[in-house]
């Protein structure tokens, strides 16, 4: 099985654990869903996940996510107060994030090049695009790889856009498979003062931890406003490296996502693992 199948079976698994975790179902049942051998089953999720299918689902129940979601408001706070960008630890990331000028943000990449790739990762098929400042854009697909390259050029209209598989796949094996902290990712995006700050305050939620959108509102400078940091969220040109899937609703729902909720939901649970096993 290629990793892409992979993935396609642990997502079908996470949609049903997360659909019926209150009943706790078997191995059995679960594995019979996908239409695989408990042994089977057991061993793709454990080498995927590094745990089992049963205490990835501990991951996932409202309980355990409402829980988490203040201590981490507590935690954006103290970066905050020691002006750290993002909270380094085994498998976290090192990030720091550019944001276009007014002036760049007229002329929509005029005299730049960029270049993408396609390439497998824990979470299906990411598609990735650098500039020679930073990662500019980089989200999932599920067979649509036309729609984020228009989404890339609308973004980036004057700019030169090129295929090269060779220059960004070191990128998505160091983000998901070597987890190095030596070495940092430069972003650059282009959006609102206010959706950067958006942006800005994911950067600070820790690796393995959820943060609610209020929570995020609150670092933003903007309180009140939770619907439109909603929107600023699902418009976040980066996945994963922007992360806006550790963001969930306050009484402990992991609600929608840009690159499906399930993915959400495969995230959320991969990165409590990593945590753990460190």
């Amino acid at each position: 099985m290629n990793k892409t199948g992979v993935y396609g079976v642990v997502e079908e698994v996470i949609r049903f654990l997360v659909a019926s975790y209150k009943r706790q179902p078997t191995l059995e049942e679960i594995a019979a869903h996908v239409h695989m051998s408990p042994f089977h089953l057991q061993r793709t999720f454990k080498e995927w996940a590094g745990i089992s299918p049963k205490k990835f689902v501990q991951y996932l129940t409202l309980e355990a996510l409402k829980g988490e979601i203040h201590q981490t408001g507590n935690m954006i706070a103290a970066a905050d107060r020691v002006g750290l960008s993002s909270q380094s630890r085994v498998y976290d990331l090192f990030i720091s994030m550019e944001a276009v000028t007014p002036g760049e943000f007229k002329t929509r990449g005029r005299g730049m090049t960029i270049e993408y790739g396609i390439h497998h990762s824990p979470f299906g098929n990411c598609f990735v695009a650098v500039t020679q400042r930073g990662i500019c854009k980089m989200g999932f697909i599920d067979g649509q790889v036309q729609q984020i390259l228009d989404e890339l050029q609308q973004q980036w209209g004057l700019a030169v856009i090129k295929q090269n598989q060779e220059s960004t796949f070191p990128l998505i094996r160091q983000i998901f498979y070597t987890h190095r902290n030596d070495v940092p990712f430069h972003l650059l995006v282009r959006g609102t003062d206010f959706q950067v700050r958006v942006w800005e305050a994911l950067l600070k939620i820790p690796f393995g931890q959820l943060a609610s959108y209020q929570t995020i509102a609150q670092a933003a400078g903007m309180p009140k406003a939770t619907r439109a940091v909603g929107t600023a969220i699902a418009n976040n040109p980066v996945a994963f490296l922007i992360p806006c899937h550790r963001v969930i609703r306050s009484e402990g729902v992991i609600g929608n996502y840009h690159w499906g909720p399930s993915r959400k939901a495969a995230m959320i649970g991969w990165e409590k693992a990593m945590k753990s096993e460190k």
